[in-house]
C-alpha cells in the first residue's frame, strides 16, 4: 500500500475516531516530538494540494510564521486567498467581491498555529502499523464547536524535532474536512510580514 493511501485512510475522522491509541509510554513520547517540532519551527513555506468536502482539488504556495499567521495562495485562474494574520482567518473571494472572517482561536487552523500548545491536553496519537508516520488528533475538549485538527507527520531525522509535517485535515463544527497535502517544506525561512495582509475585494455590481 502507498503512503498516499495510508495518509488519505489515516485522516478519515470515522477511522481516527474509531482507532486505537498509542500505548499512553509511547502516546507521551511522541507528542513530545510533535511539541518539540512545533516549537522548532517558527516559519515555514510549501507547496500545497488541498481537498475540500466536496472532492475539489486546488493547489498553490502556502507560508507560515508563528504565532497565527499563514496565508494560502492559489493557482493561477483562482482568485481566493486564505489568510491569518495572527487574530483571523479570512476567506476572500475576489470573484465575487466578498470576504468572510473567523477569529483564529475558534478554528482548528488555531491549533497549529499557535506559539506552544497544550498538547497533553487537546491531542491524542493514532496508533498507525507504519512506523515512519506519526498521526495525531488534536480538538479542544471544552470547546469541540471550535472543530478537530488531524495532522500527521512523517518521521525524518534531518527535520525540526525529527518530523516533517506532511499534512493534516481540518474538521469544522458541521463535520466538513478539508484536507491539504504539502511538499517542498522549507523550514525556519525568512518570510515577509506583509504576507499576511491582503487587498480588500471590491463588490461586483450587477
Amino acid at each position: 500500500m502507498s503512503f498516499a493511501t495510508i495518509f488519505a485512510r489515516a485522516l478519515i475522522p470515522a477511522a481516527v475516531v474509531m482507532a486505537p491509541v498509542a500505548a499512553p509510554a509511547a502516546s507521551q513520547a511522541d507528542l513530545a516530538k510533535v511539541q518539540t517540532h512545533l516549537q522548532a519551527v517558527s516559519s515555514m513555506t510549501a507547496n500545497f494540494t488541498q481537498t475540500d468536502a466536496k472532492g475539489q482539488t486546488l493547489g498553490g504556495t502556502l507560508q507560515l510564521k508563528r504565532p497565527g499567521r499563514i496565508r494560502f495562495e492559489y493557482g493561477r485562474g483562482v482568485d481566493v486567498l486564505v489568510v491569518a494574520d495572527g487574530k483571523n482567518l479570512t476567506f476572500v473571494d475576489y470573484q465575487v467581491g466578498q470576504k468572510s472572517s473567523w477569529a483564529l482561536n475558534k478554528t482548528p487552523l488555531g491549533i497549529l498555529l499557535a506559539q506552544d500548545p497544550d498538547l497533553k491536553r487537546i491531542a491524542r496519537v493514532v496508533d498507525d502499523k507504519n512506523p515512519q508516520i506519526l498521526v495525531v488528533r488534536a480538538q479542544d475538549p471544552y470547546h469541540k464547536e471550535y472543530g478537530t485538527l488531524i495532522l500527521a507527520f512523517i518521521r525524518e531525522a534531518s527535520a525540526p524535532g525529527g518530523l516533517r509535517l506532511y499534512g493534516w485535515t481540518a474538521v469544522d463544527a458541521q463535520g466538513k474536512q478539508t484536507q491539504v497535502r504539502l511538499s517542498n517544506q522549507r523550514y525556519n525561512v525568512a518570510v515577509p510580514a506583509g504576507a499576511f495582509t491582503f487587498k480588500e475585494p471590491q463588490k461586483r455590481s450587477r
